[in-house]
């Protein structure tokens, strides 16, 4: 394997918290990482900010071939010369990029070290695919998407990614793993996908009304609903309320599980959003 620091030594890179570059240098962590993937299809492994390579080298290990997305013009062209072999023998694509906007190929799982700064956003990207996913985070972030209800943690990013997947949290990072260290410790995720065991009818409003819920998470699951009408975009917020169940209206948003969520989204739909009728 590739030696993570003899990679940065030969790009001539060093990273830069400023602009969110903090590059994974731990060989025992980097090893751990695609063991993650457990029986996943490794035929094509999709990476998310491939920095100098050093993770890149050992999803080429593991996987038939691999794709890596990194931002960087100079990491990109380093990478492209430090895996030229790989790229010659069709084993290795480089997308030069920003990971929010180029296209994803067909990829069968992802291990990836994602930028912080957009984290989310990119989550949420991957998401959607329904494959495998093994995902490192700021460790808050983390602790926050593997969160049950009734836990101070429990939010909307627990409920959006339990939506798609079964998330556990398989690692934590210390910060001396990185160079140079972040000011955070990380962790990483495991994300297995699965569909949930509740369904709803329109994914987009689902996701939207536990997002709108939660910038009330303080308030009863009563107000919320009739406060965040203009995020959620509920016409007659009042009608949701009086036809819900008592019960789940009287809770805070954050003891609402993910299938109560569903069925109240499918009821707000049903009886507060008259112009979808028909």
């Amino acid at each position: 394997m590739r030696d993570p620091d003899a990679l940065l030594a030969r790009a001539g890179v060093r990273g830069d918290p400023d602009r969110d570059q903090h590059f994974l240098v731990d060989d025992r962590v980097l090893d751990r990482l695609p063991t993650y993937l457990e029986d996943a299809d490794t035929g094509h492994l999709l990476e998310i900010g491939g920095g100098t390579g050093a993770l890149t080298d050992r999803l080429l290990a593991v996987g038939d071939r691999v794709t890596v997305v990194e931002r960087d013009p100079q990491l990109a062209a380093f990478l492209r010369e430090e895996f030229r072999e790989e790229i010659e023998a069709d084993r290795l694509s480089v997308i030069e990029g920003d990971a929010l906007e180029v296209g994803f190929p067909a990829f069968t799982a992802s291990v990836s070290n994602l930028p912080y700064g957009v984290s989310s956003e990119i989550a949420f990207r991957l998401f959607p695919e329904k494959r495998p996913l093994v995902l490192m985070f700021q460790r808050e972030f983390a602790e926050r998407m593997v969160a049950e209800p009734g836990t101070s943690e429990y939010g909307r990013l627990s409920v959006s990614s339990q939506h798609y997947a079964d998330v556990s949290l398989v690692e934590t990072v210390p910060k001396e793993a990185f160079s140079p260290p972040p000011a955070v410790e990380s962790a990483v995720i495991r994300a297995v996908p699965r569909e949930p065991a509740y369904s709803v009818d329109d994914e987009a409003f689902f996701l939207r009304f536990v997002k709108a819920l939660f910038t009330q998470r303080r308030k009863t699951v009563r107000n919320a609903i009739r406060n965040t009408a203009h995020i959620s975009g509920l016409e007659e917020p009042d009608a949701v309320v009086d036809a819900a169940e008592e019960d789940l209206l009287g809770k805070r948003p954050d003891s609402v599980t993910p299938a109560e969520f569903a069925s109240l989204a499918q009821l707000a739909m049903r009886v507060g959003r008259p112009e979808t009728d028909g």
